[in-house]
C-alpha cells in the first residue's frame, strides 16, 4: 500500500480542502502517515495571502522532497495559482494543482505516473521530465468544485466549505486572483454533507467560505436560508458561522438567527480598521457607523454575543490619528477577541504601490498596543460568565494548571475547563463557571456539571 502525507497552510477553507483530498487518497487505497515520515506522495495545500505565506509554502515543498527524494510532491492551491511560472521551475515540485482542480488529485497522480514511465507527452521546454500541471484561469470558473467530507480530523466539530471565491477586491488582498469569483455550493449538497457528518457523530458544524456573506449571490440562494436548512438536520446541536461582512447583519438577519436555538452567538465580523479614511483606502465596502449598527443589532437580539474581528495595523498611509481612531473604536465595540495583523505588502495588489508605506518598527509598536488592549477585552468578556451556568461541548482531555481535565467551548467559543471529569469528548454538558483562569479560560465546577441529553 502506498503512503501519503499531507500538510495544510492557510485558512479554514484550505484545511477543509486538505481533509477532502486526504479522503480521496484513502478512498483510492493510500495509507495516510504523518508529514514528518517517509511517504510515496506528499501533498502540500499552499497559501498565498502574503509574501511570507508564499515563502512558507516553498519551504514545505522542499522539506517534503528532502524527506524522500523519490517521492511525488504535489503543490496545490493558492501559491501555484498565483505563481505558476515560479512553481513550474521549482525542481522540488512534481505536480501542480490549482484551485478548483483539487478534486482531480487522483487523476493528476495517475497522469504523472504515466508521464514518468514515458507513456505521456514530453514536458515543456525548460521543465524537468515528468512535471505535471493542472492550473486553469480561475476567473473563468463559475461552477463550485466538488469536494466533500464524511469525517474530519476533529472529533466533535466539522468545518464545511459552502462557498468559494470573492468579488470584493480589497486593495491589500490577492485572494480574488487566487480564488476567482464567487461560486456557491448547492443547498442540497451542503445539507447532505451535514447529514452524513451528523450520522458519524458530529454535533457541531462550522459553515465557512472564502467570502461567506456572498453565499448564494450566484445561485439565487442566501446565507440565512442555508443556515435555516442546516438547522433542521437531526443530530446537529450547534451551528457556527465563519467570517461575515458587517453589512450582512440587518434587522431581519439578526432577528431570524436569534430564533434558531442551535445557532451559536459567536460572530466574526471583519473590520480591518476603525477609521473611515483607512477603510476607504482599503476598498472596504462599509463605514464604521455601519459596522457599529451591525454590532448593536446582534446585541439587541442576543443576550451576550461574542463578537470577534480582524484588524490590520500599519496599512499604507495610516497616521497616528487614524491608528488612534481604530484603537478607540475597538474599545467602544468591546470585542471578545481581535486578531491583529501587521500589514504585509503583497505584490500584485493596489496597496503595494501606495505611497506612505509604514515602517516595520511602527507596525510592531501599534500591534503591541492593540494586543494589550484586546487581551483586557477578552478577559472582561469571559468574566461575565462567572457564577453563571454555561453549556460546554467537551472536545478533549488535557492537563490544565497541573490538573487532569476535559476541555471544550461554550456556544460563544469561550474555552472552558472541567477538572477531574468522568465525562468524555463529544459530550454536551452544563455547569457553573467558577472563575476565569489563564488566557480567559472558564473553570467549571465539577460538582455542578451534568450531561445534557
Amino acid at each position: 500500500m502506498k503512503k501519503a502525507a499531507l500538510h495544510n497552510l492557510g485558512c479554514k477553507v484550505n484545511a477543509y480542502e486538505t481533509e477532502a483530498m486526504q479522503q480521496l487518497l484513502v478512498e483510492n487505497g493510500f495509507e495516510i502517515v504523518p508529514f514528518t515520515e517517509t511517504a510515496d506522495v506528499y501533498v502540500i495545500n499552499t497559501c498565498s495571502v502574503t509574501g511570507m505565506a508564499d515563502k512558507k509554502s516553498r519551504q514545505m515543498l522542499h522539506r517534503a522532497k528532502k524527506l524522500n527524494p523519490d517521492s511525488i510532491v504535489v503543490a496545490a492551491g493558492c501559491y501555484v495559482q498565483t505563481s505558476k511560472e515560479q512553481a513550474m521551475a521549482d525542481t522540488a515540485i512534481d505536480i501542480l494543482i490549482g484551485n478548483n482542480k483539487k478534486h482531480e488529485l487522483i487523476a493528476a497522480l495517475a497522469a504523472f505516473e504515466r508521464n514518468r514511465k514515458g507513456k505521456g507527452q514530453e514536458p515543456a521546454e525548460g521543465v524537468r521530465k515528468g512535471k505535471y500541471a493542472n492550473i486553469i484561469d480561475i476567473n473563468d470558473k463559475t461552477e463550485y468544485e466538488g469536494l466533500y467530507l464524511d469525517k474530519t480530523a476533529e472529533h466533535t466539530r466539522a468545518f464545511i466549505k459552502v462557498q468559494d471565491g470573492c468579488n470584493q477586491f480589497c486593495s491589500y488582498c490577492i485572494i480574488p486572483y487566487a480564488r476567482g469569483r464567487v461560486r456557491s455550493r448547492s443547498l442540497s449538497d451542503v445539507t447532505a454533507e451535514v447529514r452524513r457528518l451528523a450520522g458519524n457523530g458530529y454535533q457541531e458544524v462550522v459553515l465557512t467560505g472564502i467570502h461567506l456573506s456572498s453565499y448564494g449571490v450566484d445561485s439565487g440562494e442566501n446565507l440565512l436560508n442555508l443556515i435555516q436548512e442546516v438547522h433542521k438536520v437531526e443530530g446537529i446541536r450547534r451551528i457556527r458561522l465563519g467570517s461575515l461582512e458587517p453589512k450582512i447583519v440587518t434587522e431581519e438577519f439578526a432577528r431570524e438567527l436569534s430564533r434558531l436555538p442551535k445557532l451559536c452567538p459567536h460572530f466574526h465580523l471583519s473590520l480591518q480598521s476603525g477609521c473611515d479614511a483607512t477603510l476607504k483606502r482599503m476598498n472596504r465596502k462599509y463605514t464604521c457607523e455601519e459596522y457599529r449598527r451591525g454590532c448593536a443589532l446582534l446585541r439587541k437580539y442576543f443576550e451576550h454575543p461574542a463578537i470577534t474581528t480582524d484588524v490590520i495595523v500599519g496599512f499604507p498611509g495610516e497616521t497616528e490619528e487614524e491608528f488612534a481612531a481604530t484603537r478607540a473604536f475597538l474599545k467602544e465595540i468591546a470585542f471578545f477577541e481581535v486578531h491583529i495583523f501587521k500589514y504585509s505588502m503583497r505584490q500584485g495588489t493596489k496597496a503595494a504601490s501606495m505611497p506612505d508605506q509604514i515602517s516595520q518598527e511602527v507596525k510592531n509598536i501599534r500591534s503591541d498596543i492593540l494586543f494589550e488592549d484586546t487581551e483586557r477585552m477578552s478577559r472582561d468578556f469571559a468574566a461575565w460568565y462567572q457564577g453563571k451556568s454555561v453549556e460546554v461541548l467537551l472536545e478533549e482531555a488535557d492537563v490544565v494548571e497541573g490538573r487532569a481535565s476535559m476541555v471544550g467551548h461554550t456556544p460563544e467559543y469561550v474555552k472552558a475547563v472541567l477538572p477531574g471529569s468522568d465525562f468524555k469528548a463529544n459530550e454536551l454538558v452544563k455547569g457553573k463557571a467558577l472563575e476565569v483562569i489563564s488566557d480567559h479560560i472558564l473553570l467549571l465546577s465539577p460538582n455542578s456539571t451534568e450531561n445534557i441529553d
